[in-house]
């Protein structure tokens, strides 16, 4: 007897999407399991048929991993929006793949591209905490930076501030570490991330950032992966 997987895991080793993902179109009633709306908790073997939005979906076979260097400009989403960059135009894979830790249009640095669903949701969902590591400039302020002990005061600040939690827009913005590199620049980790997390918490202290590089997920580092180059890696459980 064939054995019977939970939907989202079926529909997350498809490549699809990630299970998180799956959840959501479950609840909207855009999956069906041979033809029937799908339910959530359902179980499913590998042979039946799956559809979300009236196109079937199949478990792929071979895992695709690959870190790219995402420039500037370049969006996240395989979505096509005109007269937008995106990392997916930088890949010549004809696999479906997704992206696994999402950086916002003007930030750069390390993103992950995979058809393992499953695997994204492990290394993205905050409940895993993976560590994000990012290298963060500031642009920094005229009125304190000749001035040594005002200087180290506002870094102790913002060190403290953001390693504490900052409330902004009703969410807590928090980083796991927070360590000053030289002035004006930061390297930054964290375990989730909320919409332009590094950003906001820089905005709300009343600092702008100049430029923001992501070095590290997890274990998987960007190295001297030049810009807007890419390459496969091995995904070892």
């Amino acid at each position: 007897m064939e054995t019977k997987i939970i939907l989202q895991k079926f529909i997350a080793d498809s490549g699809y999407c990630s299970r998180r993902r799956a959840t959501e179109l479950m609840k909207q009633g855009k999956v069906k399991v041979n033809k029937e709306v799908a339910e959530l908790g359902q179980r499913v073997s590998r042979v039946e048929k799956v559809f979300i939005l009236g196109k079937e979906i199949k478990v792929q076979g071979q895992r695709i991993y690959i870190k790219l260097n995402k420039p500037v400009d370049y969006v996240c989403t395989n979505r096509r929006f005109e007269n937008e960059k995106s990392v997916f135009d930088l890949v010549n894979i004809p696999d479906k793949l997704i992206c696994a830790g999402r950086l916002d249009k003007n930030s750069k640095g390390l993103v992950i591209l995979t058809n393992d669903g499953a695997w994204v949701n492990k290394i993205t969902h905050p409940s895993f905490e993976h560590e994000k590591e990012y290298l963060v400039k500031i642009e920094g302020d005229k009125a304190t930076d000749q001035n040594e002990e005002l200087k180290k005061k506002k870094y102790d600040l913002i060190i403290s501030q953001m390693q504490n939690g900052i409330e902004d827009e009703g969410e807590k913005l928090k980083a796991k570490s927070v360590q000053l590199l030289k002035y004006d620049n930061f390297k930054i980790v964290l375990t989730y991330g909320k919409k332009r997390h590094i950003r906001r918490m820089f905005k709300a202290l009343g600092l702008e950032v100049v430029d923001i590089l992501r070095v590290r997920i997890g274990d998987i580092k960007l190295g001297g992966l030049k810009e807007g180059r890419w390459e496969q890696f091995k995904h070892l459980e």
